[in-house]
């Protein structure tokens, strides 16, 4: 399946993506996001946004500016921060006359079969309903994530949540424009590598590093979503959210960030 016909879109932002350094609301840049998906929705597009930032917002509406170590702040701040981070949505969307939903997942939800097939008939009658499903990890109760467990990650819950509604494809924007074959902030030579066929462990050492102070990933998380995406058949892209009209070009067929292809067979 090529970018353009894919339908079912799963679009997974970060924290760096959704904020300034100082922690506050990168406003400008959360506008062009939802008209963007907003557009796409009304073209016919299945949309499911899979959003971070909820620390990071808490964060910044409370002018704190370290991430603190405990995880009973994390939590706090996360609760915080989701009831600001929703607001925003809700009116950004509302504006292009979109509804939103938020659907908080925890860990034993997706791994229990009863659980997971309830939310799998959500995801499903949302869609049917034309409502945009806005998903995060429940920061306030799941302490996997907020102590480092990958599979709380958002970009891995990404992927579980493509997997989850059979996407077409999952888009990760992330403050790097995609997989390089060093650190491009630290080496101005560095050449990114625009299309992986097949995840390695020379790949996988190419994606080193932590992610920013205000959220948890880096682009070593994006590359074990893009592998978990890809072995279910759904082509996985990783590019920069500076710029959310990018999206166009990479469904249109355009060289956009680093391509990871779907495993033949799978699809």
């Amino acid at each position: 399946m090529n970018n353009f016909q894919s339908r079912r879109i799963v679009v997974k932002v970060g924290t760096s993506t959704l904020t300034y350094e100082n922690g506050k609301v990168n406003i400008r840049r959360m506008e062009k996001l939802c008209k963007v998906l907003s557009d796409l929705h009304n073209s016919g597009k299945q949309i499911i946004l899979v959003s971070s930032g909820a620390i990071g917002v808490g964060m910044g509406k409370l002018n704190i500016a370290k991430r603190p170590k405990e995880t009973r702040y994390k939590q706090a701040l996360a609760a915080v921060g989701q009831c600001e981070l929703m607001f925003l949505y809700d009116k950004l969307f509302g504006e292009y006359n979109n509804h939103v939903a938020q659907v908080l997942l925890t860990k034993n939800v997706v791994t229990n079969d009863h659980s997971r097939q309830n939310v799998v008939n959500t995801f499903q009658s949302l869609i049917e309903m034309g409502i945009i499903p806005i998903v995060n990890e429940n920061d306030t109760v799941a302490v996997d994530e907020l102590i480092g467990d990958n599979f709380g990650d958002n970009d891995n819950l990404s992927a579980i949540v493509a997997d989850l509604i059979a996407a077409d494809m999952l888009i990760i924007l992330t403050d790097i424009d995609g997989l390089y074959d060093s650190d491009p902030r630290t080496n101005p030579d560095a050449k990114k590598i625009s299309v992986v066929t097949h995840i390695d462990d020379q790949i996988r050492e190419m994606a080193g590093g932590s992610g920013s102070n205000r959220g948890t990933g880096g682009m070593a998380t994006k590359i074990t979503a893009a592998a978990a995406a890809t072995s279910s058949g759904i082509n996985c892209c990783v590019m920069s959210g500076n710029n959310p009209q990018n999206i166009y070009k990479l469904l249109d067929g355009e060289q956009i960030g680093t391509m990871f292809v779907a495993q033949e067979g799978k699809i």
